[in-house]
């Protein structure tokens, strides 16, 4: 493979320029961050234009349902190394934003890109990806989404027929597991994931899946935990050659040791040294707002991001660690998934004998699941208002999407 971007052919070239107009009024005019409806014209001009902007890079593309967009930045940020990357990691992740960031780093020989697990066969079609990240699968917006065992069939069924890629995948997911199987080349990682609640029996033969320890197996079929050849341990991981690096990451919890770890396996699968990505991986503290503190009237407000029961679930953990109220906010808007019924998956009870208020569009659906949790909470369904009726000093405020989008530009708009 070539180490600069294949020329454009004119029809391309005119469509992103187009395109690259689109995204600049739209910045303008204030109608967005144009990061989605660049990509969007210039594809219609050329139906073609986001196999033709990879060519000639190298590209890795990165998927899953939790974890996309800071394993994106992480592993662009270790490319980074190599030279130039161009990479959509603020979340713009089906192939209009694609196209849109390829388009802003036209000469970049190296493209990192975040990938909607729905839209990965036509975007590693398109694209002849040399790697590709595969962090984990579990049940996200069913009302658009669909079930997680239609999703792992047609990723399993793009991952066998990649003929020139390296997989990276988790081994601790069974689904991740039964997707990557077949493939021709896999890299796996142990991440220590903890959700296995959509994967109780095999996705293959449907038999169901037994568990001791770390380990796990079919007991229908051959399907089982490889050995893997990267293990994110406490604070640290190690390498394929039996060497142990402590990570010392700015960004808290497990999931994201885990993100790291795939994320450095995908950078040395890439050419870059294992030490080099580890140090450029410590230097990212804030993905697209994730994790920011606000500071308000006295409050230390921690922005924490979640979109579905894993994802719920491990930041729960998260604030587990210290005692601070809470602020959930929740809406359902078509990007958040319409259908609430989640809620009922999240395991809220670790929220009990801490101060909690239930924000957001539908914060009363949420108070009825806490209060089935037995969670002692109050509404109050402006956010910023929420965090403000909470004691002063350090406040953890979890959000869904649009929820978290929304209180992000607010609350940039106070500072």
């Amino acid at each position: 493979m070539n180490d600069s971007p294949a020329r454009l052919p004119l029809r391309t070239a005119a469509a992103v320029k187009l395109g690259n107009l689109s995204s600049t009024l739209s910045q303008k005019m204030g109608l967005g961050a144009g990061g989605m409806i660049g990509g969007r014209v210039a594809l219609k001009l050329d139906p073609q234009a986001l196999n033709r902007l990879t060519q000639g890079r190298k590209v890795a593309v990165v998927t899953g349902t939790n974890g996309k967009t800071t394993s994106t930045m992480m592993l662009a940020r270790a490319v980074s190394a190599l030279g130039e990357v161009a990479t959509n990691h603020s979340g713009a992740n089906m192939p209009d934003g694609h196209v849109t960031a390829l388009s802003k780093q036209p000469d970049a020989p190296y493209a990192v890109l975040e990938c909607d697990e729905g839209y990965f066969p036509a975007v590693a079609g398109a694209s002849n990806p040399a790697v590709a990240v595969i962090l984990n699968l579990s049940r996200d917006q069913l009302d658009r989404v669909g079930e997680v065992r239609t999703i792992e069939r047609s990723l399993r069924d793009t991952i066998t027929a990649l003929t020139d890629c390296t997989i990276v995948a988790n081994c601790d997911d069974v689904m991740v597991t039964s997707a990557a199987w077949n493939a021709q080349k896999v890299i796996w990682v142990a991440t220590g994931t903890g959700w296995h609640h959509d994967s109780a029996s095999c996705p293959r033969c449907g038999n169901p899946i037994q568990w001791q320890g770390e380990h796990w197996h079919c007991t229908g079929c051959d399907l089982a935990r490889p050995h893997p050849n990267w293990i994110t341990a406490d604070e640290a991981m190690i390498t394929p050659d039996h060497q142990k690096l402590e990570l010392r990451l700015t960004l808290p919890g497990k999931f994201n040791q885990a993100n790291a770890v795939m994320a450095s396996a995908a950078a040395h699968a890439l050419g870059v040294p294992t030490d080099e990505a580890v140090r450029r991986l410590r230097g990212v503290s804030n993905v697209s707002g994730r994790y920011r503190t606000i500071h308000r009237n006295g409050r230390s407000a921690r922005l924490l991001l979640s979109k579905n029961p894993a994802g719920w679930s491990e930041t729960l953990t998260v604030v587990k660690e210290a005692n601070h109220p809470a602020v959930l906010v929740i809406n359902a808007h078509e990007a958040d998934g319409r259908d609430l019924s989640w809620l009922w998956d999240v395991p809220f009870e670790r929220l009990r004998g801490r101060t909690v208020i239930a924000s957001g569009e539908r914060a009363t659906d949420l108070a009825v699941r806490l209060t089935y949790a037995e969670v002692e909470h109050t509404i109050v369904p402006d956010p910023l208002k929420a965090i403000d009726q909470m004691p002063q000093g350090a406040v953890e405020v979890i959000a869904n999407y649009t929820a978290f989008r929304d209180l992000n530009a607010r609350a940039a708009a106070d500072e």
